[in-house]
């Protein structure tokens, strides 16, 4: 497909307007995964195709389900038709059990308590000051979104979260966390956008840390080499594959 000129290139995606229609946008999926704010970069041959698989499968289940999302199309294995829209400067994360970061900033917390309901945490996108955690307050002070919108976004958020909790758990699997980013269309109404592929949430199968399918593999890893980084590709090739089931229409 004939890509627009280049907008904007990030870690692991470039976005190109679309060359017909100019309230859409391509999104790319490039071989590249980072960890430790870009610390730690390193191409993957294959993982773009992956990544293109699993954004298209997820978001398809989830406009399934009735959630309003930029996604239109993928026509091709790293290509993503979406919506144009403003993203809005966030990371959010919802949490089910304690992992991670959250372990870090609170230290007294075991691994694995679980949050019912769902933890929602709000980060600033800012790879300068390692991506912070923002409060909804500060989000409506620093007006890049309303109170009102931040209540709707912890909203959808729980339903994103749900919605791929239930998928996951069909194949044993326990979805731990996941990180989402929310853009504004033209209109104003807010969407869920950008990605979500196997860098974006912790999935565990059988509850299990020690058998992590995630992006985490890749940032726990004292020593990149090729073997690392063709047993990474193995778990996205393997959690593509099981996301090719969100996209039937009995995965809901």
């Amino acid at each position: 497909m004939e890509l627009g000129p280049r907008l904007t290139e990030g870690k692991t995606k470039i976005i190109y307007a679309h060359p017909d229609d100019p309230s859409l946008a391509l999104m790319v999926h490039k071989d590249g995964i980072t960890a430790g704010d870009g610390a730690r970069r390193s191409e993957i041959p294959g993982k773009g195709v992956l990544a293109g698989r699993t954004t298209a499968n997820v978001f398809r289940l989830l406009a399934r389900a009735g959630l309003a999302t930029h996604f239109i199309d993928a026509p091709e294995p790293t290509l993503t038709v979406v919506r144009r829209c403003t993203m809005l400067p966030l990371e959010v994360v919802i949490r089910r059990l304690a992992a991670g970061s959250y372990l870090r900033r609170n230290p007294d917390c075991a691994e694995g308590v679980r949050f019912e309901p769902p933890l929602v945490e709000f980060f600033l996108k800012d790879d300068a000051a390692h991506d912070p955690l923002i409060s909804p307050v500060e989000i409506a002070a620093r007006n890049l979104a309303t109170a009102a919108e931040v209540e709707q976004i912890t909203s959808t958020a729980r339903v994103v979260f749900a919605t791929l909790e239930r998928a996951w758990a069909s194949h044993g699997i326990t979805l731990v966390d996941l990180k989402i980013e929310f853009g504004r269309l033209p209109s104003g109404e807010l969407v869920v956008a950008d990605v979500i592929d196997n860098d974006s949430w912790r999935i565990w199968p059988g509850g299990e840390r020690a058998r992590m399918l995630d992006k985490q593999v890749y940032r726990d890893a004292t020593l990149v080499d090729e073997a690392l980084l063709a047993d990474v590709l193995a778990r996205y090739e393997l959690v593509a594959r099981l996301t090719d089931e969100f996209a039937s229409a009995d995965s809901v």
